[in-house]
């Protein structure tokens, strides 16, 4: 049938308006958009407004989302993250791999279906969709978590099993039509390894340099990686292949290069476009008469998947050692079947190893199970809080897996325990470690637990939305709880939790709203945090010094200058007196502004702290030299020779001179160059003790000084 030009424009724009029509209902239904999208399609088929005409063009542009698809999937296959989840990934990936497709094809035999038909569908069901895993857990802000990282892992497995599945059908399809499979998979073995081997060498020799030279224009690069997923799909499927498996191969011989994110990342709007067209074109062309008819098979298959497939999931992480939770929340990403089934289904009518029937029974279980399977994903934790006395069969007695990363801390106390250790949490753990706090974080993500535990920080693996982690926390010697990350149900779930252990410490929660912090304080949070807030005043002070205020209030012209102490400034944890900023510099510190409050004229004693604001007075140079030496950072004091600064015990030895005199009558400083600290006293400690303090026999003082200084001192006990 010939269409004019005018009509196919106009056929398209209709598409186009209703598909976006049905797909904001569809966002507003928080259904994924391939839902909606093949319901465009049986809307805009023979079996409703009957608008689709130009089925050509509308089954290039399918073929060519499935070509971008395949592309991407491999551009983004990441090994490496199948290595680092271990066996987990690939136990349970094969092991639902495995599980679905022989109990589906015993199911589909025993409904009647023919063994080929049978096979398809078996296969059919084994695949989750990765593109609506990754899409519903990055909105959870769950990508990162254990079974997250789990559910990743095992999807990747699949993407691997689906192209090796499309192999092995089309060789069937080539043994069906040369009357020999032997002889047909005998063929496509050795195409195969010439197509390998062919990459392999481009990958080694050509592409590295080239795309070098590509990436020089971000369009260029753009168009170069369109170009070659297509090619190397049409090549893929002259050699006997389907495009699909060429497409597959092309995003792999790009995945090692250092721009396949930002291919990627561009791919991604034209992919969605393009899958737009295989689904409405899949749609299109479904019999709802003969849909009605499969209704029964459909509903058995859809539960088989959103029970069975989670079930094999949870078998399989309960044994390897998981808790139940973590089995339960990773096997939710597998109840439903994939885009991949449904290019498979039509990959076999394409082949003639099915009928329409047998692909409108897939496409139908599609629908049921990625509609369902959604809606069990975006409430997963209350799903989890309602049948959790079930699952308990599920896990071992000692879920060794999960005990191992809980356990590997022996913290036994901490003042605060400090929920989520992303880039604001983390920053709130320094800043509570350099005032000499007990700090004990808790992450969901393996990632960030093992950094955190290379930097000393002593860190729990868990999530806030478990209330089983409270269990293996110390509350009871912990004054603060506070979670440094957002989300309303995480947020709740965790005060709620607190108070159902009975926990009478301090609770904070982390809000990005005004709505939302009015919310945890109804609820019975103590304090709220609110991080842009908090940051857009910290700016606020930058840019409104108090330098400014006290200049603005006197008639005449004094020089005056401003120093931030952070985290890092060897002035943190000293008293004013022991920086002797006057004697070295010659300007004095005349002010203190902390958290909002000024202490004007502060004496010797006034301890300083991380984020202090100090108002230097004095001549231009003194200033200069007092902001240097007050910048200056704990690593810069690791010079060679004696200014290398350390902190050391001083033991008093017997009958040493210093018993029974006082700090002040000392003056270890102006003696010998070095500060005290502390003073071990026992089993009692003293921190910055006061110059009046009278030392005792058997007293080890804690010395902050240069080395040279501290042997010096240590030389003056005989």
């Amino acid at each position: 049938m010939n269409v004019s030009m005018e009509h196919i424009f106009t056929e398209m724009a209709l598409i186009l308006g209703i598909s976006a029509a049905i797909g904001f209902l569809a966002t507003r239904l928080k259904q994924p958009l391939i839902v909606a999208f093949i319901a465009v399609g049986i809307l805009v088929g023979p079996s409703g407004l009957d608008l689709v005409a130009s089925h050509q063009q509308m089954h290039l542009l399918a073929e060519m989302g499935i070509a971008i698809l395949l592309f991407v999937v491999g551009l983004k296959l990441d090994l490496h993250l199948i290595r680092t989840m271990g066996p987990v990934a690939l136990a349970t990936g094969l092991g639902q791999v495995l599980f679905t497709s022989v109990f589906g094809f015993l199911i589909a035999l025993g409904l009647g279906m023919s063994p080929i038909g049978a096979l398809y569908v078996a296969v059919a069901l084994t695949f989750s969709s990765t593109i609506i895993i990754v899409k519903l857990l990055s909105d959870k802000r769950e990508i990162d978590s254990l079974h997250g990282r789990i559910a990743i892992g095992f999807l990747i497995v699949q993407d691997i099993a689906v192209v090796l599945a499309m192999i092995l059908l089309t060789a069937l399809g080539a043994g069906d039509e040369s009357g020999g499979l032997m002889l047909a998979s005998i063929g496509v073995i050795i195409k195969g390894i010439f197509l390998l081997a062919t990459l392999g060498l481009l990958m080694r020799y050509v592409l590295p340099r080239l795309m070098d030279q590509v990436a020089r224009s971000q369009e260029l690069l753009l168009l170069f990686s369109i170009a070659w997923a297509v090619l190397l799909a049409s090549g893929g499927e002259l050699l006997g292949f389907s495009k699909e498996v060429g497409a597959f191969l092309a995003g792999i011989s790009l995945a090692t290069t250092p721009y396949r994110e930002a291919i990627s990342s561009r791919l991604v709007s034209l992919r969605d476009f393009l899958l737009l067209f295989f689904f409405i074109n899949l749609g299109s062309q479904l019999d709802l008469s003969v849909l009605g008819a499969q209704i029964g098979s459909a509903l058995i298959f859809s539960v088989f998947v959103l029970i069975g497939n989670p079930i094999i999931v949870m078998i399989i992480m309960g044994i390897m050692g998981y808790r139940k939770r973590t089995g339960f929340l990773a096997g939710l990403t597998v109840a439903q079947i994939s885009e991949f089934s449904l290019i498979l289904a039509a990959l076999g009518l394409s082949l003639g190893h099915i009928d329409q029937e047998t692909m409108g029974l897939v496409t139908l279980v599609g629908l049921i199970t990625i509609g369902t399977s959604t809606y069990m994903i975006l409430y997963s934790h209350q799903l989890y809080e309602k049948i959790s006395p079930l699952l308990g069969i599920f896990e071992r007695r000692i879920p060794h897996r999960e005990r191992d990363e809980d356990s590997s801390d022996h913290t036994e106390e901490a003042d605060v325990i400090l929920f989520g250790l992303g880039r604001y949490g983390r920053n709130i753990a320094t800043n509570l470690l350099a005032r000499h706090k007990r700090v004990l974080g808790v992450d969901f993500d393996p990632q960030v637990v093992a950094e955190c535990r290379v930097q000393g920080l002593p860190v729990r693996y868990g999530d806030a939305e478990d209330p089983e982690i409270l269990e293996h926390l110390p509350l009871h010697s912990t004054q603060w709880v506070v979670n440094a990350t957002p989300g309303y149900e995480a947020n709740l779930t965790l005060l709620k939790a607190l108070r159902a252990h009975g926990f009478g410490g301090k609770v904070v929660l982390t809000a990005h709203s005004t709505a939302e912090a009015r919310m945890y304080r109804e609820a019975g949070a103590d304090r709220v945090l609110w991080p842009f807030v908090d940051a857009a005043e910290q700016a606020v002070d930058y840019l409104t010094t108090s330098t400014d205020t006290i200049s603005a209030n006197i008639p005449w012209p004094v020089t005056l200058g401003e120093v931030r102490l952070r985290p890092g400034s060897h002035a943190v944890g000293k008293h004013i007196r022991d920086l002797d900023v006057r004697a070295l510099t010659g300007a004095s510190i005349i002010a203190v502004d902390r958290a909002g409050q000024s202490h004007f004229d502060p004496g010797p004693d006034f301890l300083l702290m991380a984020a202090d604001r100090l108002v230097l007075l004095g001549a231009r140079e003194s200033l200069d030299k007092a902001k240097g030496l007050l910048e200056e950072s704990k690593a810069q004091e690791t010079e060679p020779g004696g200014r290398t600064f350390r902190i050391e015990e001083v033991p008093l030895i017997v009958d040493s001179p210093w018993q029974g005199r006082s700090l002040a009558e000392l003056n270890l400083r102006g003696r010998c160059g070095i500060t005290v600290i502390g003073i071990r006293r026992g089993e009692e400690k003293i921190t910055s003790p006061s110059p009046n303090e009278i030392l005792r026999p058997g007293d080890v003082l804690v010395v902050v000084g240069s080395l040279d200084a501290i042997e010096n001192a240590c030389r003056q006990q005989p």
